[in-house]
Order: structure tokens, then C-alpha cells, then sequence
């Protein structure tokens, strides 16, 4: 990585910003903190703009400053996301926290600069992990998956059960799914996400954003969007990370092309549940809990939106999925050097998975 200037993070937060809980910084702090957005330092690029890693200096509870590794989102003029999105992100972002929720650090809105800064995530995102990987790259085994699934789910549950008001997050996908070094899953771009329906109301009458394939049927061809909308989207993240496959892939035979469309025969038949299986987990995953894991993601993308779980229930089915870990039963081999000490007897246990009601 380039050299970096360390800066010092303003605590200036604008009135409307309210709690503190970023830091203001100007356009030559963040200009520094990247090395002037140095190529070394580029991270990747999305809807919003261009990300870089950088360095930045915060004071902690103690007054100690602290130098912090950062990723400094800037908006492009020219992105599909704009400044209400920015408006939106930095709002929802400085009033929300959880472990499951990237943490903003802070952001910086002068002239015609819009920047965010997010804590770093060394993992970058889940679909470097999922999809394309280059030659010796290690797949993300069955455990890690899981954990990532149920980490993903507890975010979600926050922001339909702990925000008040709910929050409906609108942009589920892998590539808004940030991994810390332990591969804790964190939601972010929360641009989309809008403030759910309370009192009496059912839903919110939106334009229809977000990713195509991820969105609900329901709320594409309505623009009606409620918290179960959110709960399709889930389904489709957590198919995608059973399979390794994206949720459309043009580089695949026309019949696997769409995910959803390829899957749906497999998701319900425990004789072909197995056929869904990223074939880099090479058969390493516990069958029962394959299959319930594929009846969840059935559940959440149900055609019709009443039936779809609520995300409270999804937490609890993949907390009871995590409890049964993939354990390999491969045994050492007798060493060929003492052939006088007689082989154990091995018993082969045979594991008992119970019944994953959702």
C-alpha cells in the first residue's frame, strides 16, 4: 500500500447528524489519508463510486489517538447512486449499530465531494469468495458459510426488530456483504434502504430499486415494499452461498443461467437437494442440515409474500443449522513403522440431527 499521512478525525458532526457517532472530515484530510487516492491503495468499485484503503487518526473513550485503517468510498458524479442515497446512508449509518452492520467512521461533504469512510474489512466482500475464484484460492468451506448465513440474518433481524422504526434494507447481495479477518459477515450501502411501514400500514409505496435478481417478484411488479421483501432477497444471498453460483450468470448453459430457475426443482427433493452444492465444498457439508437449509431458503423465496418467514424465525432455524457443524471423519492411519501394535477397532458413530422447525 502507498504511504499514507496519517490525519486526525474531526468530531464536528452536523446538527441533523445528531448522535456523534462519525467524524466530519474535510476533502484534503481523506485526499492525505489515501495518498491522493493512490492506485496501491484501490480497493474495488461499485454504484456508488470508487473505494480506497486509507489511514486516518481517531481519539478513543480514553483521549488516546489511534492510528485506524479505513476505506474511503467516494461518489462519482457521474455513479448511479446520488446524493439522496448519500443523504440516506450517512443518516441510517450514524443512528444504527451492531456487529452485523458495517460501522461508519465517518464522512465528508464539501463542495461537490461526497465520501464516505467505513471501518476496513481485510475480506473485502462475499462474492470474492463465492464466485470466479483464481487458480489456489481456498473455497469457503461448509462452517464458514453457515456463519456468514447466520451473521447475515442477525444484522437483518436488527433492522426489522431492534430499529425503531423498522428498516427495510432494499439491497441485499453478496457484493454489499463485507468480511472482517474472522469472516463476520457486516450489511452495507445502505443507500436503498428505507424506513418501514409502522402503525396500520402493510407497506410502503416505493420506485423499485436494488439489484435485479435479488429483488421480491412481488414488489417488482408492484412497487409495494415490505419487510418481507427483504426476506426474498435473504433467500436468494443464502442459495447463492450454498451453490457458489450468482443469482444470473450468462457464462453458464442457457437452463442454469438464473439461479432461481435452475434451483427450484432440487430445493424441495431430499433425493436431489445434494445437486445444489458449490461442487468446491467437494461433498464436505452435513446432508441433514443441507437440507434444512435448503427448506429455509424455499420458505424465504415463496412466490407469495405472507408466507415467507419472518427474519426472527430465520435467526433461530440457522442458529439450530450452526449447531450442527460439518466435522470431517477421516481417522490418522495406522503408522506403517510399528506393525506389531495391533489396529484399534474403530466404532463408527453415526451422528443424529434433529427436526429444524422454521
Amino acid at each position: 500500500m502507498a504511504a499514507a499521512v496519517v490525519v486526525d478525525g474531526r468530531s464536528n458532526v452536523a446538527p441533523d447528524l445528531a448522535n456523534g457517532l462519525a467524524c466530519s472530515f474535510t476533502y484534503r484530510e481523506l485526499l492525505l489519508a489515501t495518498a491522493f487516492f493512490n492506485h496501491a491503495n484501490f480497493l474495488g468499485e461499485g454504484g456508488f463510486g470508487r473505494v480506497h484503503k486509507g489511514t486516518i487518526s481517531i481519539t478513543n473513550a480514553k483521549g488516546i489517538s489511534e492510528a485506524q485503517t479505513v476505506a474511503v468510498k467516494q461518489l462519482a458524479p457521474e455513479g448511479k447512486q446520488g446524493d439522496t442515497e448519500f443523504q440516506v446512508e450517512v443518516r441510517m449509518l450514524t443512528t444504527l449499530a451492531h456487529p452485523n452492520l458495517v460501522k461508519l467512521v465517518g464522512y465528508c461533504e464539501q463542495g461537490n465531494q461526497r465520501m464516505l469512510v467505513y471501518e476496513y474489512m481485510p475480506l473485502r466482500s462475499l462474492d470474492n469468495h463465492l464466485f470466479d475464484l483464481p487458480f489456489g484460492k481456498q473455497p469457503l468451506d461448509w462452517n464458514t458459510r453457515v456463519k456468514i448465513a447466520l451473521g447475515v440474518a442477525e444484522g437483518l433481524s436488527y433492522l426489522h426488530n431492534v430499529a425503531d422504526p423498522p428498516i427495510i434494507y432494499r439491497d441485499m447481495k453478496a457484493a454489499n456483504i463485507l468480511l472482517d479477518e474472522d469472516f463476520i459477515p457486516k450489511l452495507s450501502d445502505f443507500g436503498l434502504a428505507k424506513i418501514g411501514p409502522v402503525g396500520d400500514k402493510t407497506h410502503i409505496s416505493t420506485r423499485v430499486m436494488g439489484t435485479q435478481g435479488y429483488c421480491a417478484p412481488d414488489y417488482v411488479e408492484s412497487g409495494r415494499l415490505t419487510l418481507k421483501s427483504d426476506m426474498y432477497s435473504l433467500g436468494v444471498l443464502l442459495l447463492e452461498l450454498i451453490t457458489g453460483r450468482k443469482v444470473y450468470d450468462d457464462a453458464r448453459p442457457r437452463p442454469e443461467r438464473y439461479l432461481m430457475t435452475w434451483a427450484s426443482p432440487f430445493m424441495t427433493d431430499t433425493n436431489k437437494v445434494h445437486m445444489l452444492t458449490d461442487p468446491a465444498l467437494m461433498g464436505r457439508y452435513p446432508l441433514t442440515a443441507l437440507n434444512q437449509l435448503a427448506w429455509i431458503i424455499n420458505l424465504c423465496v415463496h412466490p407469495k409474500p405472507h408466507l415467507r418467514p419472518i427474519i426472527a424465525d430465520v435467526v433461530i432455524a440457522l442458529k439450530h443449522i450452526a449447531s450442527q457443524p460439518y466435522v470431517s471423519e477421516r481417522r490418522p492411519r495406522p503408522r506403517a513403522s510399528l506393525p506389531q501394535c495391533r489396529p484399534r477397532a474403530i466404532q463408527k458413530s453415526r451422528r443424529l440431527y434433529k427436526g429444524c422447525a422454521v
